[in-house]
């Protein structure tokens, strides 16, 4: 506990210090240093892409730096615009150790100061997010808040609405706040590395990335978004004349796709993020659930059909709302038919 003590002594003494030094060294004439902070998940980070073009196309010589926990950071090296990524270790903050907690805090707290930025842009709306921007000095703090009591920590935030695709709250909030909208970009630049990581992959599996490539995404972290696995494997046998099959997933659900590995589908359960992304640049149709990889494929440019509950509107594919199957009003996700997804990949 002393050491815990002794540790916010030292982080509020250099809070304060670097605040006296920002103040002092502030001009006009000084590069635009702003900080964008989206912590979690894939897809929620991936919906910030917009408004990162957009804040680029307003501040075309500033250094953008984008603060992430860290096991989302990967993503972050397909959004081109980024100057640098900025990783939270969160895995601290949840640490059951006080004096851990202190010093991380202490540690991050000093890393903020330091990037003396003349903006914050909160894309996240937490409380800990709130305390961040807060944290990182900027003179200017832009947020869309869902809870008023959080607003205390900006000096422009906006309520968000919940009725607009989180990517559009983003958008909505850069230009209430006086920034320049001109063509909505959502462009996604794969790393070079990933691409050939994934060709690797197709060697290895005897594919050829010449020929049409069927990616399917079976699972989701909701099971109640989740189409049947054995409709995926109808699907896959359908189209197998046509299609070369890639089956997709984390690494926990390699055991979950045992059926179409002893069906002989590729199985790419447990390939790094970037990687999966590689293989549906490769691939001519991805077909999943709403789940941050296939919107990762709309941010490439590729073509996908999703399959969405009834009462999800908010999260289709961003500007690509019609590449979506969804059950009648009242059913679920399963009840969709395999033929009504056969049709639709018929139609590409």
């Amino acid at each position: 506990m002393v050491i815990c003590a002794s540790a916010w002594r030292d982080f509020f003494a250099s809070f304060v210090a670097a605040q006296e030094l920002i103040t002092a060294n502030q001009s006009v004439n000084t590069p635009e240093n702003i900080l964008l902070i989206r912590l979690k998940s894939i897809g929620d980070i991936l919906f910030t892409l917009p408004a990162v073009h957009l804040v680029r196309h307003n501040f075309p010589e500033a250094r953008l730096h984008f603060l992430v926990s860290r096991e989302f950071a990967p993503l972050l090296r397909g959004f081109s615009e980024v100057d640098e990524i900025m990783v939270l270790d969160s895995a601290a903050f949840h640490s059951k150790s006080l004096p851990v907690i202190c010093g991380s805090a202490v540690r991050l707290a000093r890393t903020l100061r330091e990037k003396r930025f003349s903006l914050a842009i909160d894309l996240q709306g937490y409380g800990e997010t709130a305390w961040l921007s807060w944290l990182s000095g900027a003179p200017e703090r832009w947020s869309s808040v869902y809870r008023y009591p959080r607003s205390w920590a900006y000096t422009r935030s906006e309520w968000r609405d919940d009725s607009l695709h989180p990517a559009e709250w983003h958008l909505s909030l850069l230009r209430n706040c006086g920034l320049r909208v001109g063509e909505i970009r959502n462009e996604y630049i794969l790393p070079a590395e990933a691409i050939s990581e994934a060709r690797r992959f197709f060697l290895d599996h005897g594919l050829d990335e010449n020929k049409p490539t069927l990616f399917l995404q079976p699972f989701t972290s909701s099971p109640n978004k989740n189409w049947p696995l054995d409709n995926y494997l109808s699907l896959a046998w359908h189209f197998r004349t046509r299609f070369q099959v890639i089956f997709g997933g984390g690494p926990t659900e390699r055991n979950a796709l045992k059926p179409a590995l002893d069906a002989g589908f590729a199985v790419s359960a447990g390939t790094p993020l970037l990687v999966s992304a590689g293989l549906i640049k490769l691939s001519t149709l991805a077909v999943g659930s709403d789940t941050g990889l296939l919107h990762l494929a709309v941010a490439m440019g590729k073509r996908i059909v999703m399959l969405m509950p009834y009462s999800v509107t908010t999260t289709r594919p961003f500007q690509h709302g019609d590449w979506v199957i969804e059950p009648g009003n009242g059913k679920t996700v399963a009840s969709i038919a395999v033929e009504e997804v056969v049709e639709a990949a018929n139609k590409l």
